[in-house]
This record gives C-alpha cells, structure tokens and sequence, in this order.
C-alpha cells in the first residue's frame, strides 16, 4: 500500500510571508510518518513548503497512493480544498483515499466531507492514522476506530467515539526529520535572519481558558516529555543539522517549573544548548525561571499580553494582570534575553480608551518585538460562540477561511485597522531615539491616523 504524508503550505504564493521569510516545517506530519514507520507502515512525505501545487499534482499523477493524508489549518484549508477536488476528479487518482487531520476538521467536518473528503482524523493523530491505515490495507470495518469522521450509506457525516488522548508521549518516538531536506529551511532562515532555525515540541495542549484560541486537537490538557528525552532530540538535532536556534513551538514553555528546572540541569550537563525561542505567560514567569531560561540558552521569550487593558484581558478570560506583565518583559531584558509579546486590537467591547491603555502597555513595557493582529474568530472558540449571531459576512466555505469572518464590534474593523497604525507610531515616537523634526512628523501621524479612526466609524462592521 502506498501512503503518501503531505500539507498544501506553498510559501511563495504566501505575499506577507514572502516578506517575513521564516518557514517551519510541518512537525506534525514528521510525528505521523515516525508513529507509522515504528509500526511498520511505510510512508513518503511530500513537503509542499518550497514546491507548487502543480508539483503536488503531478507527483500524485506519478505515484499514484492508495492513501494520501493532507494536514489542514487555517492558513491551508482553501488549497488543501483544491487538491481534494483535483484528486476527486483525476482519473489516476479515483482508487486513492482521502484522510484529513489537523485543527480545522471538528467544526467542519461535514464541509470537508461533503467537498470529497474520505476520512477525517478528529484530535490527536498518530494512532488513529496507524488503525485506519490498517483498516484499509486489509478491507476491515473502519466502524470501531475511535477518533474518525466520514459519510455513513446515507451520505450524513458519522463520528466514531472519541480518541482518548496519549497519556504518555514520552513513548512518541522522534518527528521522522529524514523526511525532509532541511537544506531549504536551514538556508532561508540564515540568508534572511543570519540564523539558522529548526523546531522542536516539548508538550501537548494547553491548560489555560482564552477564549480566542483553539483546542481542537489536544483540549486542554497539558502532556510533556520528559527533560531528558527533550535533551536527546536536541544532541540529534545538534549533530546532524547543527541550528543557530531551536523554536519550541509549546504554548506555554514555563508552565512546569519544576520540569524546567531538570531540563536546565540536564541540557548544561550534557552539552547540548542550542540557543532557543519560546512562548510564555506572565504568570508562570518569575526570576528564578527566568534566570533558568537564561542559563540553558533561551535567548528571547515571548510572553503573551494581547491587550494593555485589564478590562479587555479580563474579557478574553486570558487570566493574567496587566502590570504584571510589564514587569515579565523588563525582568526578561535585565536577564539579557530578548523580549516580545502579541496584541490583539478589536475584540468584543475595545474602545479607544482600551487602545490607549494598549499603547501605555507597549511604551512602560518596551518589548524588543511585539507583533499585531485583528481579532477574528476561530470556529469551536468561546469568542466565536459569543458573537456568532453578530457576524456580518457572507461566508463561503470553499472560499472564505475564519479570518474572514467579520462580527459586529464597538466599532467596524476599519476603525480598528486605522487603530493599529495609530499604536505602532505611538509605541515608535514614545520609545526610540528621535528628533525634534521626526517627533513632530510623528505627532501629525499619530493625529491623521486618529481622525481616520473617528471617520472608520461611519463605515459599516
């Protein structure tokens, strides 16, 4: 049986990115080929990242799988759509079985269905992927594996009972990197960040309640390696690729403090820092772990803010204090490490004086980076439950993906897009080296920008 692993993230039809140039490699798909290579099941993987759809097709043309397993988020859902309806409608193909897994499959799973989908994997993948893979090779009933979606005799969307989540992913065997020519990545990252980069997972899911982010895949649960496993990958990692920089892609790196202190120890004792990034929060961050943090080789931290105003993180159920997190960033930098933080602009109930605590937020903090975003719902999200009945667009599934969608807020998203540009030359004119001359061409900025938010409020959500 041939078996084909692959995503449809193609980075050159990606403009924004095209600009950032910071690839990651598909970690996910890397964990299924090695879950399914320790149990025998051979694979190939096609790793679209650097390639073209049309390369995908005729690669599907000239191998011909009995299976192809396409991971699906956000970013990807409407090409992944476009390579179902290529293979549905490929002669070559029509033996050729479908299955889905990622984030975007349990609140849409009758779309994906019902646009030619075979099988979708619900949740955590690597089990169910190895059942179904067997199911098909040997013409057993698909019925009792946990963890699945497809069409039922009558074309309705049947879910097979949940998948229960691996209790002990210390048994994960390493992402199957031989998969990939990481000659790409490697030289991408260095030509355009004079750093090389390779990604790492140390855990699964996430315990906290924001309300904006979704759980489809892990819930909120929190699953780690342990320390010393995570030491070995990246001894590996360190010898055969040898990175500037490892990106743990964790939700939350420091939330164990206890596991971070046996990493530390560990990681220094056997010689295998490689200067790290990672996400946190406020709240699991102190000195000493900061400290920790500095100590076996992180060298820039993001701690999650989101928004200057207690109101509007109190809103989110983000569970953090405002202040505090100014402080987490400062403390961060007196270390020596890098600090960065997210900003969300539009959620339910901003109004200017949100975004002028936001911009405060920015100025007393002084990240080395922050990034900004408009808030947009997530399909299965708490926020996309609460303004579900506000949302004003006309959405297509085949077309649209949530980021689309547009809700009745305080004020229409043009308010909000001319907001950011306000933020990001406040924080610039309140926190750089600048002259007279440069200040005042700022200040007149700042207040056209103003006024074009005041007009954006005529505009309709």
């Amino acid at each position: 049986m041939k078996i084909l692993l692959t995503h449809s993230y193609f980075l050159n039809e990606d403009e924004k990115e095209k600009i950032i140039m910071k690839p990651y490699v598909p970690l996910g798909l890397l964990y299924i080929s090695a879950f399914l290579e320790e149990n025998k099941i051979e694979n190939e993987l096609f790793d679209s990242t650097f390639s073209s759809f049309d390369a995908q097709k005729k690669l599907l043309q000239d191998t011909r799988p009995d299976v192809i397993a396409i991971y699906v988020n956000l970013m990807t859902k409407l090409n992944v759509i476009k390579l179902i309806k290529f293979i549905k409608t490929e002669e070559l193909l029509k033996h050729t079985k479908i299955v889905l897994g990622g984030p975007e499959l349990r609140h849409n799973a009758d779309n994906f269905l019902k646009t030619g989908a075979d099988y979708l994997v619900i949740g955590e993948g690597e089990q169910t992927m190895l059942e179904l893979i067997l199911a098909l090779k040997n013409n057993l009933d698909v019925n009792s594996i946990n963890g699945l979606a497809f069409l039922d005799a009558e074309n309705k969307s049947f879910f097979t009972p949940e998948r229960t989540l691996i209790k002990d992913i210390n048994a994960l065997p390493f992402p199957n990197r031989k998969k990939i020519d990481f000659t790409q990545y490697l030289s991408t990252w260095k030509k355009h960040h004079n750093l090389s980069m390779m990604s790492v997972s140390t855990m699964r899911g996430c315990p906290y309640t924001c309300k904006w982010c979704s759980r489809a895949v892990y819930g909120g649960t929190y699953r780690r390696r342990k320390p010393e496993l995570v030491v070995e990958e990246l001894k590996l990692i360190k010898a055969n690729y040898n990175p500037d920089m490892i990106w743990f892609v964790d939700d939350v790196f420091t939330i164990s403090h206890k596991w971070l202190k046996e990493f530390a120890e560990k990681v220094i004792e056997q010689n295998a820092i490689i200067p790290y990034e990672i996400i946190s929060r406020a709240d699991r961050l102190n000195e000493e772990v900061i400290a920790l943090l500095k100590q076996s080789g992180c060298y820039r931290v993001w701690v999650g803010a989101e928004s200057g105003s207690q109101k509007i993180i109190d809103a989110m159920d983000r569970r953090v204090d405002v202040v505090d997190t100014q402080e987490k960033i400062k403390l961060a930098k007196k270390y020596g490490i890098q600090a960065g933080t997210f900003i969300m602009l539009g959620y339910p109930g901003e109004n200017k004086s949100d975004i002028k605590e936001t911009i405060q937020h920015l100025i007393n903090a002084n990240p080395d980076f922050y990034t900004t975003t408009i808030t947009y719902p997530i399909k299965g999200t708490e926020l996309f439950n609460e303004i579900e009945t506000k949302i004003t667009t006309n959405y297509n599934f085949e077309t649209n993906t949530d980021r689309d969608i547009n809700f009745k807020r305080t004020y229409p998203r043009k308010y909000y897009e001319q907001a950011l540009k306000w933020l990001q030359i406040e924080v610039y004119k309140h926190t750089k080296k600048i002259n007279i001359k440069q200040k005042i061409a700022l200040t007149l900025k700042s207040f056209y920008y103003q006024s074009k938010m005041e007009f954006a409020k005529w505009y309709t959500n």
